[in-house]
Formats: C-alpha cells, structure tokens, sequence
C-alpha cells in the first residue's frame, strides 16, 4: 500500500490520542502504520538522503501541524497528548483534518504569521508548488523545517527548569554580542533583586551601558500589566534599555504599550527566541548539509 500523505495521518494521529493519556512516538507510529496496513518495506522506505524513514518523517509532520495548531502538546521529550481544544476538535466529528481545516484555528493563524510572506509560504495549497522554482522551494523547504525545529526547541524549554532557561538566556545573549565575559552575563542574571527585574547585562564588552532583563519561563500570554511593571522597575534605575523574554506570547496591548513609551524595550516571544537560539547555534546542532552548486564562469576564460 501507498504510504499516506501527512495531512491524511492528522485525523487518524488526534484520535490515537483522544483518551487524554500520554502517548509516545513510537506507539503512534506503530498503530498508524497498522491501520494503513503498510508492509515492511514500506515502513523501511528511506527518504533521498537516507537520514530517516518516510513514514516516520510524515507522521512527524503530522504531529508538528498539530502542535502548531495547540490540538497535541509535548509533556516530555518523545512524549505528547491531546489537549482540551484537540478533544473539542474531535467531538465536532470532522470528516479529515487538513491544513485547510487548520488554518481556520485561531493557534494555528498565529503560527503562521510568524513564518514566510504568504507569497512563500510553504503551507499555501499544493498546487501551487507547480509554478515554484526550484530554489523557492528549496527555501521554503528550509524554512518548514527551520520552524518545526523551533517548535520542538521551545517544548524542551519548557520542560527543563527556571535554571535552564536563565542559563540559555545567557548563553544566547553572549552569542548575540551582549555581557563581555561570560562570567560577567553569569553575575548579572538573578542579581538585581528589584521587582520587575531578573538580571542586568552590558550592552557591549565595554559594558559602555546597561541593559535590564526580565525572563519569563511562561504559559500563559504576557499582558500589559507585566510590561508596565517591568517599565516601572526601568525608571527605578533611572535606566532606557530593557528585554523582555519570555517563552508564550505577549498580547497586542503589550506590544502597543511597549511602541509608544519612550523606553526601548526589546519584547522577545517564545518563537522569536527559539528562531534566535537556531540562527546563533544554541542548543542546535547541523544535521546534513546540500550544496548547491553552479557554473564557474572564470574556469571557462580561455585566454
């Protein structure tokens, strides 16, 4: 038999998982390449690369959409469950689950406005893949996967402690040139013990300025209120520069607020950080590399 495509895994995938008990990856696995009926080779069939499995890589996609669109959410590493909008989902009684149906999910918009111009989404209808060059969906490709990277980084975040995430706030600010010395970024987070304010790190090795951080390791959307604490705990230092970290979202009225005070605040999401740990290589590592070549044109000179 043909291996399904992964929008026909969603519907089967969510309702695998509709009891509310945790639910592991091989085990969906297992009981989808069984209703499918599919053989033994179709289940060892590789993709080009031969890095992984298609039919395991399909159900991964499967699961990712529905994790971007809030109806799966990760409990622990190779572990997830249903959550309370995938069981309403369910009891709706859809005929299939596609992104079609997903990007009428309100989540799931959201994801999406965080990725590409619609011009270059990889989630616009398939067809329209027709009339892509060969370098757009090369880049649309990588893009997918640059975005499903996130979403797995940001459930290991988390999943660890407040700790870690004061670690990895460290560590990507060094990257991006903040802090001096590491030891430096290492005092100043947790230090300052004012309300409204986790850490203060050096602009620049010269430490010519200061910048105040507030990290939030949370689930629930960051309204204007916390923003606005945050501010006030600013102008108790007497000081303009603040990053607001966080591993949710922040809603319009914080970022609104934040727009028009005269304080430069950085509001940093839990996509936007999972996007900055890939571009700076934290907590990333390169899987396999294409490289595309063309035609020296120098080589060619006769003289």
């Amino acid at each position: 038999m043909a291996i399904p495509d992964f929008q026909r895994l969603m519907l089967p995938l969510l309702q695998f998982c509709a009891t509310g008990v945790e639910v592991k990856n091989t085990a969906v696995t297992q009981h989808l390449s069984q209703l499918f009926g599919l053989s033994e080779a179709d289940r060892q069939q590789k993709l080009p690369s031969g890095q992984q499995k298609v039919f395991e890589n399909r159900v991964a996609w499967a699961k990712a959409h529905l994790k971007m669109a809030g109806l799966l959410e990760a409990t622990q590493r190779g572990v997830f469950r249903i959550t309370t909008e995938g069981q309403h989902l369910l009891a709706s009684a859809p005929p299939l689950i596609n992104i079609a149906l997903l990007q009428t999910l309100p989540t799931y918009q959201y994801a999406k406005s965080l990725r590409l111009p619609e011009a270059l989404s990889p989630l616009r209808p398939v067809r329209d893949t027709q009339i892509q060059t060969p370098h757009e969906i090369i880049e649309t490709a990588y893009q997918d996967l640059s975005f499903r990277l996130a979403d797995e980084l940001l459930d290991r975040i988390k999943n660890n402690s407040p700790a870690f995430f004061e670690k990895l706030v460290v560590e990507l600010l060094l990257k991006m040139g903040y802090g001096g010395t590491r030891a430096d970024a290492g005092q100043a987070m947790g230090k300052s013990g004012d309300e409204g304010i986790d850490g203060i790190i050096k602009e620049d090795r010269l430490g010519l300025d200061a910048v105040y951080i507030q990290a939030k390791r949370w689930k629930d959307t960051v309204g204007r209120p916390e923003i606005q604490k945050f501010v006030g705990a600013l102008h108790g230092q007497r000081a303009k520069k603040g990053i607001f970290m966080t591993t949710s979202r922040f809603s319009q009225e914080a970022e609104e607020y934040v727009a028009k005070i005269d304080n430069k605040i950085a509001l940093i999401d839990g996509k936007t950080l999972c996007q900055l740990m890939i571009e700076y290589d934290i907590g990333v590592s390169t899987e396999i590399s294409y490289a595309i070549k063309r035609i020296d044109s120098d080589y060619f000179e006769e003289d």
